[in-house]
């Protein structure tokens, strides 16, 4: 069936179908999961996560809601990674690194936004005036 064309409607479902699984594997107890059904030792599902590397390009990546699934795409190309999985104290670790991970993001961004905020009214301060017409109105 070489040459046959997918409708619009059959790769708006594919696109729909993998954003959703590849965030799925942002999810350590997901990969614990298809670890140990044997899903990370078959080739042609090896494959297929080699081919959803194309969600890193921008025009992808901008659809994803969890972009962490990337970097654990990223690690299930390497088979050492794939075989960790099995065990569940792997995914475990990997759950409470990305907890820390994001408790230690979220205190971070909060204190920029705080510096920021705090930052604005100092510099609208300091701006020099507009020139030409801006200033004259």
């Amino acid at each position: 069936m070489a040459g046959v064309m997918e409708t619009e409607e059959q790769s708006r479902n594919r696109f729909q179908s993998e954003l959703e699984f590849i965030q799925c594997l942002a999810n350590p107890n997901y990969l614990n999961f298809l670890a140990q059904r044997g899903y990370l030792r078959e080739k042609p599902f090896v494959n297929y996560l080699k081919y959803l590397l194309y969600w890193k390009e921008p025009d992808y990546a901008k659809f994803l809601k969890y972009p962490h699934c990337l970097h654990m795409l990223e690690l299930l190309q390497y088979e050492h990674f794939r075989k960790e999985l099995v065990n569940a104290q792997c995914a475990k670790f990997i759950d409470e690194q990305q907890l820390l991970h994001w408790q230690h993001y979220s205190r971070k961004r909060t204190r920029l936004q705080q510096a920021l905020a705090e930052q604005q009214p100092t510099q609208q301060q300091q701006q020099p005036p507009a020139h030409g017409n801006a200033a004259a109105k």
